[in-house]
């Protein structure tokens, strides 16, 4: 079918570095409703501006914390049901060992504030089907299976409307425990060291329409009660979930909450197109600029849920370089926290949040609600990324940034330059020299932080600013650079 209105996603592959995908808004894909690209554009404001969110994985896995039987088990936290090769019945008798009685949905909502976050992303049900939040449909949840008997979600959510952040749910389409599905055991005469048993499983054969309901059943409870302003999908990997069952399932969420966002994970063929609002890089911060909306989701440690035994934690330093790097090239920092089974977000979690939220309070203004500048950053330095999947970062060393490293955002005719040292004296910056921004001139130069006037002379070589003699915050000094004409 041919139409001049645009679509809310299409199928154009573009591989990342990594495994991610892209999508360009710009032609329509037979079976998914019709939206112009103002629709499109008005829809995805809010999520456009606000740039930094806080992921949360919680669900009974955080009981085992990452040991069974006595023995630690590699990989990440929620996925133990998988990588201990634990068995339905087996992994039903957790539930009755869950009572996160130290949970307080106010304190976590305080927390996500502080930090600067303006959404939050709550796991409603991970692969291991058990539901976050009373299900009709299921007894397999918090309120029905664990002596806690109390929806988790519920109090979340109404605690993230009064303090004006974005409330929003993640949703596995891969359920571990759903009779409908079983794991893929291997072959006879294939080792089944490696084989992914529980990662691929499989669809009974004929229970595929009975699943689906269920999952519709689910996420319709989940709208209907929480009014998530974001669907986040993930588990749709395996080969029984197509692309058809993935418009069923963006329609009828569209149907049920018009302004609903998707990610990318609902739909993904095998040759890597997918549909949805944005993409969701994983543990990867693209190396360049993207043309559509994106999001990176990142681990503060190893792990996305609760483990005991992970304190490998990333430097605050580095992750807000993170946040700067990804917003200066136009993307979301969706950044993980992993209560423990007794509600409790680790202290070097909320260490580090507390910082990052410190440096946002001085230089928020150049993150929220920015665009990428025609180049997001100058200077030969790359900025540091510590990959989740390296294991140990004790090996872990700085680059070390000069006054020549510069971050861009913008914003109208305002620019700000983000510097990832600092200048003892003063600094140039190369880009703002006339013959690259052409007509436009520098009409002011101030400094987040600090009340001092500062000096600058605009030439043919760049932007020379002198720099005050205090730091105005530990590190990443931001510029705010004033322009005239176009």
């Amino acid at each position: 079918m041919k139409c001049s209105l645009f679509m809310t996603i299409l199928l154009v592959s573009i591989t990342l570095s990594g495994c991610e995908r892209g999508v360009r808004i710009d032609k329509v894909e037979e079976g998914l409703r019709l939206e112009t690209k103002a629709q499109h554009d008005k829809r995805m404001a809010w999520w456009r501006d606000a740039k930094f969110g806080m992921f949360i994985h919680w669900g009974v896995y955080a009981v085992p914390a990452g040991r069974w039987k006595g023995r630690e088990i590699d990989e990440i936290g929620e996925w133990i049901m998988a990588n201990a090769d634990i068995s339905v019945e087996e992994y039903e008798k957790i539930p009755p060992f869950f009572n996160p009685v130290r949970y307080d949905p106010a304190e976590w909502v305080r927390i996500a504030r502080d930090a600067g976050m303006r959404y939050m992303v709550i796991t409603s049900k991970h692969h291991d089907g058990f539901g976050m939040y009373d299900s009709v449909i299921s007894d397999y949840d918090v309120v029905d299976s664990t002596p806690y008997g109390r929806d988790v979600l519920a109090p979340l959510s109404e605690e993230c409307r009064k303090a004006g952040i974005k409330f929003c749910t993640y949703h596995s389409i891969l359920d571990w425990h759903h009779p409908a599905q079983m794991p893929n055991y291997p072959p006879r005469g294939v080792e089944p060291e490696g084989w992914d048993k529980y990662g691929m499983n499989l669809m009974k054969p004929g229970r595929k329409g009975e699943y689906k309901q269920y999952m519709k059943t689910q996420l319709t409870e989940i709208v209907t009660q929480y009014d998530p302003a974001v669907m986040w999908f993930d588990g749709g990997w395996t080969n029984w979930w197509t692309v058809e069952d993935g418009k069923d399932i963006l329609n009828m969420l569209w149907g049920l909450n018009p302004d609903m966002i998707i990610n990318n994970r609902a739909t993904e063929a095998e040759d890597g197109t997918w549909l949805g609002d944005y993409g969701t890089p994983e543990q990867e911060i693209p190396d360049g600029g993207l043309d559509y909306d994106w999001e990176t989701c990142m681990t503060m440690n190893d792990t996305w849920g609760f483990k005991s035994s992970d304190d490998n934690w990333k430097p605050t330093k580095v992750l807000v370089f993170n946040l700067i790097d990804i917003v200066s090239k136009g993307g979301n920092f969706l950044l993980n926290v992993g209560p423990s089974a007794e509600g409790i977000i680790p202290k070097a979690s909320i260490e580090r949040l507390r910082e990052i939220g410190a440096w946002l309070k001085v230089n928020g203004e150049a993150i929220y609600g920015t665009r990428p500048w025609f180049k997001h950053k100058e200077g030969l330095t790359e900025i540091s990324f510590i990959n989740s999947y390296e294991g140990d970062y004790s090996g872990f060393v700085e680059p070390e940034y000069t006054a020549a490293d510069i971050a861009f955002t913008s914003k109208d005719n305002t620019v700000y330059a983000i510097f990832l040292s600092w200048a003892e004296e003063k600094a140039l910056i190369k880009s703002f020299d006339t013959r690259t921004i052409g007509d436009m001139r520098v009409v002011s130069v101030s400094m987040f932080g600090t009340d001092k006037d500062l000096k600058w002379d605009q030439g043919q070589d760049g932007l020379v600013v002198y720099f005050p003699d205090e730091k105005p915050c530990k590190f990443a000094y931001v510029l705010k650079i004033q322009l005239s004409g176009q």
